[in-house]
């Protein structure tokens, strides 16, 4: 389980990211996020509206970004535990099940690794 009471941020997004997720909010309501593992979209960060895609025990809450909670399974955060997701927005066309694809722009998960002190401050050192 991911500490709440840490400082540090698991997932965070751009200024960008945030506009397009408070443009998505306003016009489909609530929503929340996946980080897809592969197959049809791709690793994309996928948008979806709140509720619409089930999370279950196999899945790991890595926080909010602009207010949407954002998932990923268990199995693949092991992979990421160790790195900080920046969710960002690219010109093109996102997956095909997520919110933003007719938009013209797609989400990008980019990653960078923690350093020794916030890796303490996680418990993972």
């Amino acid at each position: 389980m991911i500490p709440e009471e840490s400082g540090v941020r698991k997932v965070i997004a751009t200024e960008e990211a945030l506009g397009l997720i408070g443009f998505l909010q306003a016009k489909h309501g609530p929503v929340m996020f996946h980080q897809s593992g592969g197959c049809c979209d791709g690793s994309s960060p996928m948008c979806f509206p709140l509720g619409e895609f089930l999370v279950g025990d196999s899945d790991v809450k890595m926080g909010e970004i602009g207010g949407a909670p954002f998932y990923m399974s268990r199995a693949q955060y092991e992979y990421w535990k160790y790195t900080q997701l920046i969710i960002d927005v690219v010109p093109g066309r996102g997956g095909m099940f997520s919110l933003e694809g007719p938009e013209g722009k797609r989400f990008l998960t980019r990653s960078r690794v923690f350093s020794e002190e916030e890796l303490q401050e996680l418990n993972l050192k």
